[in-house]
């Protein structure tokens, strides 16, 4: 007995793509989360972890620099230490973003936290 084979197109998703519109998403809103109940030293191990592992994928570098905003606003009338921490691992990954993202990456990046 031959096996049949059957081929069947599957949609590429276009990296490019506004986030989420292809299912795209991180765990970095939830990662950081937990670690804001740890302390300040969680929160940077946590962007050391995170940096490390995805910073040359230009998606989750995109939403890490999103999130880390967004951390900074919201433990900004609170916690005002933390607040200043998430400014400057925030600082480091758009940086990061700035120097090293090619055109088309530098673009969805601008695109997406426009």
């Amino acid at each position: 007995m031959h096996a049949m084979v059957i081929n069947i197109p599957v949609a590429q998703a276009d990296p490019y793509a506004y986030p989420y519109e292809d299912g795209f998403s991180t765990t970095f809103w939830s990662d950081f989360s937990i670690a804001d109940a740890f302390g300040k030293d969680a929160v940077r191990d946590t962007f050391n972890r995170a940096f490390e592992e995805w910073k040359s994928d230009f998606r989750y570098l995109t939403d890490l620099v999103i999130v880390l905003n967004h951390k900074i606003f919201q433990h900004y009338n609170g916690d005002r230490e933390l607040s200043k921490l998430y400014d400057s691992l925030w600082r480091i990954a758009d940086g990061y973003a700035m120097d090293y993202l090619g055109k088309k990456e530098l673009e969805y990046f601008f695109r997406v936290t426009d």
